[in-house]
């Protein structure tokens, strides 16, 4: 992983991940930006629905291709837009600086796609959900802010997270929750898009599984496990370089004393 993109913070109580980076405040601004648009001139924000929403029957038509890339910035209310993009702070500030902005980018986008390609998948599919799911306009950055949940879990699994803003849960468990919830509400609720919301947490550890994009290593024979396991140990002796401060000695002793 490239090193250097930003500075440790300070030591001290903070409310959230801390100072705002590129990439996180980019997604933000489009997405507010979009929403705004449309919230102020009703018209135009039923046209962008319509046009740049997702629509399983337009895409496979191809009629409106671009839709599983577009979808992902549009929201239909405030909540549904304040709560995607609250996620996206709390969680993509911290993985940004880990990964850097190109590779954060990159993995956001390519969750949001990879859900969006999903849902059109369950729309081809003989169930009775897939019916509604085909012909109706799935729009929001769920699938991507899923995906952002997920590497969240895998890089900090015993982080906690406040389930309802009360219970704390470590993150892998938090994880794990949703995507149960999700899978079991598939078939039963047509009118939330579960499908992008599992696919999102599918694609994202795929992706990171693959490991092959910039600022993350290649994960090879040793798999997942053994990336985080090393990634831990490389945070572990950081801290404890900056906590004895390890310093060269200038004398006839050839060695390092703290």
């Amino acid at each position: 992983m490239p090193r250097g993109y930003y500075h440790q913070r300070p030591a001290g109580m903070s409310f959230g991940p801390g100072p705002m980076t590129p990439a996180v405040k980019m997604l933000l601004w489009a997405n507010v930006g979009v929403f705004v648009a449309g919230a102020l001139v009703p018209p135009l924000g039923r046209l962008l629905i319509e046009v740049f929403g997702l629509r399983p029957e337009a895409v496979v038509s191809g009629l409106r291709f671009w839709q599983p890339a577009t979808y992902m910035f549009l929201h239909g209310s405030i909540g549904h837009i304040f709560f995607n993009l609250l996620v996206l702070w709390m969680f993509g500030v911290q993985l940004e600086r880990l990964w850097g902005p190109a590779y954060f980018l990159r993995f956001y986008l390519v969750t949001g796609v990879g859900a969006g390609i999903a849902t059109i998948v369950a729309g081809l599919l003989p169930f009775a959900f897939s019916g509604p799911t085909y012909v109706g306009v799935t729009i929001g950055a769920s699938g991507a802010i899923y995906g952002l949940l997920m590497a969240f879990a895998v890089y900090y699994p015993n982080a906690p997270i406040l389930v309802f803003f009360v219970f704390p849960v470590p993150a892998r468990y938090f994880v794990m929750i949703i995507g149960a919830i999700a899978f079991l509400s598939v078939p039963r609720d047509a009118g939330v898009a579960h499908v992008a919301h599992l696919a999102g947490l599918v694609v994202g550890y795929l992706y990171l599984k693959r490991g092959t994009g910039i600022g993350l290593p290649r994960l090879g024979r040793f798999g997942l496990k053994a990336e985080i396991k090393y990634r831990y140990l490389q945070w572990k002796m950081g801290r404890l370089r900056r906590r004895f401060r390890v310093v060269p000695r200038r004398d006839d002793w050839d060695g390092t004393v703290h």
